[in-house]
């Protein structure tokens, strides 16, 4: 509501300054009209001199300048409005590009991570020069197999932990380990395909469900069936005529937002990496949903370490750990039973929060 208040807002200023530039245009233009008939009377009438034709011409002109006057103003604004792509083409030639997808000479070896141990040393962030710091000096670790909750207030930095692992923001300072391995001394494909992070914008891409599910073509159609049963869809796809080949709209336009979830959580199942990363997955799915992935995260993805970020609270209650971010900082890190035994606990204020807003 608060965007659609805002799009009607922006709209309704647009209209009126239009309006306001008609009337203006209309007016100068008018006076123009105006000025040169009272002078083409003057010359005629007054100073005996002219004749018809050229009094119907000097008119004639005057209006074609009227009409002129307005669509040169307005396609000067039109073009004034496009050079702002030339604008941002302009800046986008001035980023730094991102660091290499491959070196071939520093590759993880077959297999990492084996144990999927995390570590955050020292590390900081930020999303582009001349911000405040996203992420500053966070340094905790997770355990191989742990799960652990990660809460905070709205923009606390809780999104951009998932934004660090994957490295679309790089460190300011310090280091992300895996399995003791510094993923900044990797290319972004060899540390990107070894993470599972599902997001709650359900990325899907225009191709078929396989595509979709396995985009290296790495899995067979056994492997595929079997994760799609996990995730209660297998069904939905065997009732389709094109079956694993049915074709997905980009973004998943024509799935509903439960099933697009769903997928991203297939497409995990089956890359059975040893992190996982959930990024507020639930925050817009019915009960029966938010059931089935709950279970599936504690059956199919046990020997895994997750990190699962959450604005309730309560959801992550039952992790190993919990880990508490406030202003890009790390607050707390604890047990839940710890955090909760301790009233003062900015945890606890979170889950009173929660429950005053129910």
């Amino acid at each position: 509501m608060n965007r659609l208040a805002l799009n009607i807002k922006a709209n309704y200023n647009l209209l009126s300054i239009n309006r306001w530039l008609a009337m203006r245009l209309d007016a100068i233009g008018n006076i123009i009209v105006f000025g040169t008939s009272l002078l083409s009377v003057v010359y005629v009438h007054g100073l005996g001199k002219g004749d018809a034709a050229l009094v119907g011409l000097s008119v004639l002109f005057s209006v074609e300048l009227k009409h002129l006057l307005h669509k040169s103003i307005r396609f000067y604004a039109e073009m004034e409005n496009s050079m702002t792509h030339v604008e941002s083409a302009t800046e986008y030639t001035r980023l730094l590009p991102e660091a290499d997808t491959v070196i071939e000479d520093q590759r993880p070896k077959d297999g990492w991570p084996v144990q999927g141990m995390l570590e955050f040393k020292n590390y900081s962030a930020r999303y582009r020069n001349g911000v405040d710091p996203a992420l500053k000096d966070l340094s905790f670790r997770v355990l191989p197999g742990q799960k652990i909750g990660i809460v905070g207030r709205a923009g606390a930095g809780k999104s951009s932990l998932t934004l660090a692992l994957s490295r679309i923001i790089e460190a300011e300072s310090g280091q992300i380990l895996v399995d003791g391995e510094d993923i900044s001394q990797y290319g972004l494909f060899d540390v990107r395909s070894k993470l599972s992070i599902i997001t709650k914008d359900s990325m899907l891409f225009s191709g078929t469900v396989r595509e979709n599910l396995d985009p290296f073509n790495r899995y067979s159609d056994e492997d595929i069936w079997h994760v799609l049963e996990q995730v209660d869809l297998a069904e939905h796809f065997r009732r389709k005529d094109k079956r694993l080949e049915f074709m997905v709209v980009q973004n998943g336009k024509n799935f509903p937002f439960r099933h697009k979830q769903l997928i991203c959580l297939a497409r995990a199942l089956l890359k059975r990496a040893k992190v996982l990363v959930l990024d507020e997955i639930t925050s817009a799915i019915d009960y029966a949903t938010d059931k089935l992935i709950q279970k599936t995260i504690r059956t199919e993805f046990k020997s895994c370490t997750v990190l699962r970020i959450s604005n309730r609270p309560k959801e992550i209650i039952d992790s190993d750990m919990v880990l508490v971010i406030d202003d890009g900082r790390i607050a707390e890190y604890d047990t839940p039973q710890k955090l909760l035994a301790n009233k003062k606990s900015l945890f606890t204020k979170l889950i009173e929060e929660a429950k005053r807003s129910k």
